[in-house]
């Protein structure tokens, strides 16, 4: 593509955007409505198939147990066909599951957790490993060296002098010109 061309503006105005979005938004709410409307349609229909009206005006005591216990039997039929359907579910996500596992297993790529900064005691952490019944506590400073000062000192070299002894044999221009002369001897050597 040439570099000189440059973006383009829209052509439809704000206010047209506008009108389309409300007409679009309109337009989704009718079919919305409608799609609900048919669903209630078939599942009124569907009830009306799989569930007849009950008759129950004019019907003697036993004729109502019977058709009570007809009733009985067609929810315990609902009942396990229910039953069996959410156990099929079950296994089909189980088995989808396992499925997606072993892909990602197969493309080498793992789901990370997100994790989080947990600040635990080395205590904390000993009891949580073996448990409350073991009393353990670590002094993590027990275990560090012990560093002498009079070694520090002897491993000082000699030449190093403390600086403060020297300031009021250093100040003036004396002291500025020893400095001088000072660093200027051991490159003419």
């Amino acid at each position: 593509m040439p570099e000189n061309v440059r973006e383009r503006k829209s052509k439809i105005t704000a206010s047209r955007k506008l009108m389309l979005k409300s007409m679009l938004l309109a337009k989704a709410t009718e079919a919305l409505e409608q799609e609900m409307m048919e669903r209630d349609e078939e599942k009124e229909r569907f009830l009306g198939e799989r569930v007849p009206p009950v008759k129950i005006a004019g019907l003697s005591f036993s004729q109502l147990q019977e058709l009570c216990s007809e009733l009985q039997e067609k929810v315990h039929i609902v009942d396990e066909e229910r039953y069996d359907f959410e156990a099929k579910v079950l296994h089909n996500k189980r088995e989808i599951q396992d499925l997606t596992l072993k892909v990602f297993d197969l493309r080498g790529k793992f789901k990370r957790p997100t994790l989080r900064r947990v600040r635990v005691s080395a205590d904390a952490m000993l009891r949580a490993l073996l448990g409350s019944k073991h009393k353990v506590s670590m002094d993590l400073r027990a275990n560090l060296k012990s560093v002498k000062k009079e070694d520090s000192e002897k491993e000082r070299p000699a030449g190093v002098s403390d600086w403060r002894k020297n300031v009021e044999a250093m100040s003036g221009m004396e002291g500025r010109k020893k400095m001088f002369d000072a660093a200027k001897t051991p490159t003419g050597q």
